[in-house]
């Protein structure tokens, strides 16, 4: 009998391939770590903290949009609402100030819900492209590649080996020429063959699970704020380390200023709570000027509040700006998205739609007897790759 092996590594990439097989097959949202909590009987409700894919009926929506209408029924004065938009990084800035690193918990879900932020699905992706025989319209001799590969495939890297399936659509992702890569003699993270870009990265709760998975890897992560607070936060923590990762003050929603990398330079986009906070009005020329960092073929990865989450519920009358948009009592903003116009929005980026959910779950306080519903966004959408050569 064959002694079971037990290595994390193994169990790891076990799990990911069992992910991968079932998102193509179903594009359903992932089960839970632990298995999927579905509620089947109502006296079993306060058994966990947690319930998934929780229904809601004709009454529950229509009792939820209720009470939204009557929350949003007097709204803080034109006059007044300015100052959220011009001290919006004011406000964040003071709330990183009072919470230090101790309000929110790192994101340890993010690679369960978001595998193609995974090294490996860049490295798969070019054993699929050399095994098809897609080679890169750039001469053979450069020292200087999109990928920052040489011309051969790594068919005995480890990680390959553990991992032979991978998301569907980066399989499709096609090796392209980039002029303006060439042209930039030095940017952090150049020599990187995977990159990722988390914007409003906070204090880095998903930073350093991302940072610790890409350890001894050919990635790079970029990660930034308009809060410098928070950034400095970032760059003070034990495992921040410049030689695989570039924090740096940013305001996505300013048109001018630039980013420390080239357009088409970037395999992954993650944005988890941050669309939100700014204006509706200005979130679609946000999400357009990020896609054009995106190469062909990278993804765009997207976490973000419902249409009549809780926490929207909740808002008492003279905290909204607009339709589903309000202000907290620390000046910090918030809209609540629905699934239509999460599709509208990145698809008018020219991306296309590999997944996008409405995420239902029953929240349960055990000890207040509490149940609360929570709703929240979570999408992936991807930059159509360039044809394959004829």
């Amino acid at each position: 009998m064959h002694k079971q092996w037990s290595c994390p590594v193994f169990t790891q990439a076990s799990a990911f391939i069992r992910f991968y097989v079932r998102l193509k097959s179903t594009k359903a949202r992932p089960t839970a770590p632990l298995g999927s909590r579905i509620l089947t009987n109502p006296d079993d409700i306060f058994k966990h903290n947690m319930w998934d894919h929780v229904q809601w009926t004709k009454k529950d929506q229509e009792a939820a949009r209720q009470k939204a209408e009557e929350n949003s029924s007097i709204r803080l004065p034109l006059k007044e609402q300015g100052k959220f938009s011009t001290d919006a990084c004011q406000y964040w800035d003071q709330f990183y100030e009072a919470h230090q690193d101790k309000f929110f918990k790192d994101r340890r879900w993010l690679f369960l819900e978001f595998p193609e932020l995974h090294p490996s699905s860049a490295k798969e992706k070019r054993t699929n492209a050399c095994h098809s025989h897609q080679v890169a319209a750039e001469p053979a001799s450069s020292s200087s590649r999109t990928n920052g590969e040489t011309g051969h495939c790594r068919h005995n890297d480890p990680i390959q080996r553990r991992q032979k399936q991978i998301p569907f659509y980066f399989q499709e992702a096609a090796a392209e020429p980039n002029e303006t890569i060439r042209q930039i003699s030095s940017f952090p993270g150049q020599h990187a063959s995977f990159r990722i870009l988390e914007v409003g990265c906070g204090v880095g709760n998903s930073v350093f699970p991302i940072v610790n998975t890409i350890k001894n890897t050919d990635s790079f992560l970029y990660c930034c704020d308009f809060s410098p607070r928070a950034i400095q936060l970032v760059k003070d923590h034990l495992d921040y380390d410049d030689s695989m990762c570039h924090a740096f003050v940013h305001d996505i929603c300013e048109e001018t200023g630039s980013f420390p990398f080239p357009p088409q330079s970037l395999d992954v986009i993650l944005a988890v709570f941050v669309l939100s906070s700014i204006h509706p009005q200005r979130v679609q020329r946000v999400v357009n000027q990020l896609s054009t960092y995106l190469k062909h073929g990278g993804v765009f990865l997207f976490r973000d509040y419902g249409r009549y989450d809780l926490s929207q519920l909740r808002f008492k009358k003279g905290r909204c700006l607009s339709d589903n948009f309000y202000t907290r009592g620390d000046g910090t903003c918030v809209y609540f998205f629905t699934k239509e116009e999460v599709h509208d929005l990145f698809s008018k980026a020219g991306l296309e739609e590999i997944q996008n959910l409405e995420d239902k779950r029953l929240q349960v306080n055990r000890g207040k007897k509490v149940a609360m519903r929570r709703v929240w966004m979570q999408s992936k959408y991807r930059k159509p790759p360039l044809p394959s050569p004829s």
